[in-house]
């Protein structure tokens, strides 16, 4: 086997702008020949997902997966709607969910680098299937979760949002359907924090600081704006906090009751132990081009 040099493989990127292991990789298949390299990686699909890197992936879906009382809610992007629906993209999303499962990886970062089998890093695989999808996949965050209660999941419109609860419960039929209601109560409010005492000091202090100075402008007195800003206070945390919210289908309960009340029919303890959403692209700049500035760019890059 020829011997691959560092020098070999930043050629080679330099040439396909592809990864650092997939450059490496192709030389030793190609036995140091660097047209042969090059064709690999094309073949691959590798050199023209490099060439989607610059894309704006902002599309995709929010997935789950739970098996037993282990499960995942990831977000994995694409460019377009079109190919968020297709079969090819969801199975990769799929395939990236259960991997996350199998590995257990703490961030991003370990999940790509986890071996896929013979050799194939999540990194490549993801190159891999760009080339074929023809669009810029990637993961953008997940969450894992493992229980000793059950998981509990929501995904709304395809892959728009998505929701993953933990639940410290027995799994019975009644506190299913109670995990189902609550997990369709949080794609709909977003809640920060699942119960009061888990609001942060500093930004408690914030809201109160904002609130006083809200109720002192309106022209109170400075011992009714401390009053005033309690009950103003009250309302954050019914905006804010799951167990203190308004049920969604039922406003003459909050959340807590109807787990109080689910927990006295099932005869034991019902807790939300931890809860994530995702909302699809969320925070993530889409870019958008004038039509006929774009149809200058592709007309000028066939000159080329």
């Amino acid at each position: 086997m020829a011997t691959i040099s560092a020098k070999d493989v930043m050629k080679l990127r330099e040439q396909t702008d592809a990864g650092m292991m997939d450059c490496k990789r192709a030389l030793e298949e190609a036995e140091g020949d660097f047209e042969r390299a090059a064709e690999i990686l094309r073949e691959r699909g590798i050199a023209k997902a490099a060439k989607r890197q610059g894309k704006v992936a902002a599309e995709g879906v929010v997935y789950a997966l739970v098996e037993g009382k282990t499960g995942t809610l990831v977000e994995v992007n694409c460019e377009s709607d079109f190919v968020a629906n297709g079969e090819k993209f969801r199975a990769v999303v799929e395939a990236i969910a259960k991997q996350i499962l199998s590995t257990k990886p703490a961030n991003v970062s370990e999940l790509l680098a986890s071996d896929m089998g013979g050799g194939k890093t999540v990194e490549t695989y993801i190159s891999e299937q760009t080339g074929v999808i023809g669009e810029k996949i990637s993961v953008r965050r997940f969450a894992l979760y493992e229980t000793e209660g059950f998981l509990e999941t929501y995904i709304h419109m395809g892959g728009t949002m998505g929701v993953m609860l933990d639940f410290a419960a027995p799994e019975t039929a009644e506190t299913k359907t109670l995990a189902h209601d609550v997990a369709l109560h949080t794609a709909f409010t977003k809640p920060a924090y699942i119960r009061a005492e888990e609001v942060p000091a500093e930004v408690l202090e914030k809201e109160k600081a904002i609130m006083m100075q809200e109720v002192l402008n309106e022209g109170k007195p400075a011992a009714i704006a401390e009053k005033i800003v309690l009950g103003k206070m009250k309302k954050f945390y019914e905006e804010n906090c799951l167990l203190e919210q308004k049920f969604v289908k039922d406003d003459k309960v909050t959340v807590k009751e109807l787990l109080s009340r689910t927990a006295k029919t099932v005869g034991a303890e019902i807790a939300v132990n931890r809860l994530v959403f995702f909302v699809r692209g969320e925070g993530i700049e889409k870019k958008t081009e004038d039509l006929s500035e774009e149809v200058a760019k592709q007309v000028e890059a066939m000159k080329k």
